[in-house]
């Protein structure tokens, strides 16, 4: 099938033009990334957004696998000397896996099967008979197939033989597999039971102990925590639908005379399905609604990390980080603008050494003596006591406290990537660092971290690994492109996420500024090795360098539109920086008469919105919160208190909230609003300050419940 044909397919399931579709996948497989197609091709797909274009992706790729399968299947019937027109016809017609896979089950070797050992005792055409239904004698028959050598020694024992060359000619039927497999997606039970003397073990699982429902309405969540408990071995669980129904479908499709053939035949077709087909079925449709349960699953993953990435960052400020501890003490780092560590101590600011005054002086001269803007405050052990110390000093500057949320610091600590930055500094340091860091820009910060250590997801090990990590990579290189990366200051890291970089080239380009200097002006990256024309072409746009001769360096105007400005510029008989200072020329500009063959007026408003204001940061901005100072620990709550709170995690039963106890309450999704509630993600986001009110508590097992909907009352 060539790339139109996919694209017309495609483009149907995607409600999408052909044209669209078609120009998408010429340009992601000229090697573009989904980024610069969604930025810098508009006119190209008519603005298709990245979830289209990565809809369109993710399809293509699975009509690929599918005719790579059909190319294998064809290939092997043809070698077995069995392909027919009709069979070739029905295999190049078939449009799903299940359906190629039905097609080809009766000529894919098997093993030994009750059938086979019938077909080699020579009852395949007493089976064949059977099969007809016509009105014989059906017994007087099989008694010519008696044989004591074959252990076929009475007449039920042809018979059966019979039946199970029927029954897995049944089995085989692709009309009856079709009807089985929706009969099973559409309303098949899911029913967990509790293993027997593993009901104190697997006490978490208690709710699925004696349960069942419709699994097409079963929620992604609570099917990954069945199979996760049956994994683990507290639950047995089974899948199938309503048996009388689905032996009336086989029934039906099989049994055509009411005469001693057609009761073969049914005991056949109720033996195929309750042998054969139901354990079939089951397997494929738990694999199918895993699979439909994981994307769910990483998909609000994936919204939670985009949220978290695309936080409010504090900016260049003078920053001291503190990750808090007790009888360790508190791990202090002092960072300057740029995230450069200028300083690290060790502070006893708790018991049991509770260095009181030493601590407060030290704090309140290293505050002044590095003009610190704000100081960093890890929300891990002794973090809100920390906190509450930090600001009862009397600091002789004005100077914000901010709690940061250290998920995934003490990951980073101990990795590769900072052991290479800081390899003279123990993990606590480096732990440090990254809180501090991460205040002043989640983003840069953030990507140094596996995306599953930084705790914002839903049951992320239980599901596919591979889709998993795909997603959280094309997620976090989406907020990189979004934001767009300053290459004279980068890690490597951030810089390996810009596209058309990955991390090889994301290295020399370091390599290249610490041998040379900082880039003057974009034009400067073609010196670096392996930096060609494609490369350039795909990361430029995403790329900023600020201080440049050219303003546009700074922005997201792609090199390619510069001769663009400059026919605007010559147009309004202006400077760059004269138009981009001024609201009231710009709004004279009529960009229809900058249209051409090649630059459409997505672009031109694009280029506009830009010089509006140039290279800035889609971010919201900072945003200083407080929690309860009267609330440090779960012991302090009582039902009925309404604090504030961050939301930390968002799923598909609700979200969770810190509200500076050490331990997230839950607002289920029935206690989010006080209408009906079908994705979290519609009422709240991610670091979003909320109000909330204690419902249930149970403190010993450290369980919060949380109302946003009676906070409002």
């Amino acid at each position: 099938m060539e790339v139109k044909n996919y694209a017309l397919s495609i483009a149907k399931e995607l409600n999408l033009k052909e044209i669209q579709v078609k120009n998408t996948l010429d340009l992601l497989n000229s090697g573009a990334t989904i980024p610069f197609i969604s930025r810098y091709r508009k006119e190209a797909t008519e603005s298709l957004n990245e979830v289209e274009i990565s809809s369109i992706k993710v399809l293509y790729n699975r009509w690929l696998e599918l005719d790579k399968r059909r190319a294998a299947i064809i290939d092997l019937i043809t070698e077995q000397g069995k392909m027919t027109t009709e069979l070739q016809a029905q295999l190049e017609n078939a449009s799903t896996l299940a359906e190629l896979e039905d097609i080809y089950l009766p000529y894919r070797p098997k093993r030994k099967t009750r059938a086979s050992v019938a077909i080699e005792k020579g009852l395949e055409p007493l089976a064949t008979l059977i099969f007809q239904q016509k009105n014989v004698n059906i017994e007087e028959i099989a008694k010519k197939y008696l044989n004591s050598e074959k252990e076929l020694n009475t007449i039920e024992d042809v018979l059966a033989g019979a039946r199970d060359i029927i029954a897995e000619q049944i089995t085989e039927n692709v009309r009856i597999r079709g009807r089985i497999r929706r009969l099973f997606k559409n309303e098949a039970t899911i029913t967990s039971k509790v293993i027997k003397e593993k009901e104190k073990e697997g006490e978490k699982y208690s709710i699925y102990f004696d349960s069942s429902e419709r699994l097409l309405k079963a929620p992604s969540h609570r099917l990954l925590a069945l199979f996760r408990g049956e994994d683990e071995g507290f639950l047995r669980l089974t899948i199938e639908p309503d048996e009388e129904k689905a032996l009336e479908i086989i029934k039906k499709e099989t049994v055509r005379s009411n005469n001693s053939c057609g009761e073969q035949v049914r005991l056949a077709a109720q033996d195929a399905y309750k042998r054969l087909l139901k354990r079939q079925m089951e397997t494929e449709i738990r694999q199918f609604f895993k699979e439909r349960a994981d994307k769910e699953a990483i998909k609000v993953f994936a919204t939670n990390l985009r949220q978290l990435l695309m936080a409010p960052p504090l900016g260049q400020k003078r920053v001291l980080a503190i990750d808090p501890g007790f009888r360790t003490g508190c791990k202090v780092v002092i960072l300057n603008e740029q995230g450069k560590l200028l300083y690290n101590e060790t502070l006893y600011i708790h018991p049991p050494h509770a260095e009181y005054k030493v601590s407060s002086d030290k704090l309140k001269r290293l505050v002044l003596q590095y003009k610190i803007d704000a100081i960093a405050i890890g929300n891990g052990t002794a973090g809100r006591e920390t906190e509450d110390f930090i600001k009862r000093i009397p600091f002789e500057r004005d100077v914000m406290a901010i709690v940061v949320n250290e998920s995934g610091a003490s990951v980073y600590s101990a990795s590769e990537v900072a052991r290479e930055e800081f390899p003279d500094y123990d993990v606590t340091v480096r732990g440090a660092v990254s809180i501090g860091r991460r205040l002043m820009d989640p983003l840069a910060e953030l990507v140094k971290i596996d995306p599953k250590s930084i705790g914002v997801g839903q049951y992320q090990h239980d599901v596919n690994q591979t889709l998993l990590q795909e997603s959280l990579n094309e997620t976090v290189e989406s907020c990189v492109n979004a934001v767009g990366v300053e290459v004279n200051t980068a890690s490597k890291e951030l810089l390996s996420y810009v596209s058309g970089i990955g991390k090889t080239l994301a290295g020399k380009i370091v390599a290249y500024r610490d041998e040379h200097g900082a880039f003057r002006n974009r034009e400067t990256l073609r010196q670096i090795p392996q930096f060609g024309e494609k490369t350039f072409e795909q990361a430029a746009g995403f790329l900023r360098i600020h201080g440049a001769e050219n303003p546009l360096d700074a922005s997201a105007v792609h090199p390619e539109s510069y001769y663009i400005v400059d026919k605007i510029l010559a147009k309004t008989n202006c400077s760059l920086q004269e138009l981009i200072n001024n609201k009231l020329l710009q709004e004279k500009i009529d960009l229809n008469e900058f249209v051409s063959e090649k630059i459409g007026l997505p672009t031109l408003k694009d280029i506009m919105e830009e010089l509006k204001k140039p290279g800035r940061d889609p971010r919201e901005k900072f945003d200083l919160f407080e929690f309860d100072k009267n609330i440090t620990s779960i012991n302090d709550l009582t039902i009925g208190m309404t604090l504030n709170g961050v939301v930390t995690n968002i799923t598909n039963f609700g979200c969770f909230v810190d509200i500076g106890v050490h331990q997230d309450g839950l607002v289920h999704i029935s206690q989010m609003a006080n209408y009906y509630v079908a994705n979290p993600n519609d009422v709240v986001k991610l670091n979003q300050k909320v109000l909330v009110k204690v419902i249930g508590l149970e403190i010993e097992r450290k369980r919060i419940n949380l109302s946003m909907k009676e906070a409002q009352k």
